[in-house]
């Protein structure tokens, strides 16, 4: 799993945001709010998150609907994932992501690990 591009990024961050399947009119119009946009670009990028299995689309008349496949939550866990899987010492990159984290960070992490052992011990 590889970051997204700027613009990749942006439709996901907007396509997190929405509720029903969009578009590309839609997400077109909501982005060239913050920046000009070609619709064709907006409608390349859509599709080539549609084949890289980011996106989901169904017919709609003559456009697609699309939505998003996974969570920005499931994302993020992907890519820490990855990080952890490249970082060589995986014991020494989790410590040093540990020191870099706020409180509020520890206890969410403690509780996710308190409720992953509990699932795993069937507790």
């Amino acid at each position: 799993m590889r970051g997204f591009g700027d613009l990749e990024a942006a439709i996901m961050q907007h396509m997190w945001g929405v509720a029903e399947p969009v578009t590309v009119r839609d997400v077109h119009t909501a982005l060239t709010a913050e920046r000009p946009l070609a619709y064709t670009t907006v409608l390349t990028v859509m599709d080539k998150l549609f084949r890289k299995g980011w996106l989901q689309r169904e017919r709609d008349g003559k456009a697609h609907r699309y939505a998003v496949v996974i969570t920005r939550e499931q994302y993020g866990a992907g890519l820490m994932r990855e990080a952890l899987s490249d970082s060589g010492d995986r014991e020494v990159a989790l410590l040093d992501f540990v020191r870099q984290m706020t409180l509020e960070e520890a206890v969410a992490l403690r509780a996710a690990l308190d409720t992953f052992e509990r699932k795993i011990s069937g507790r």
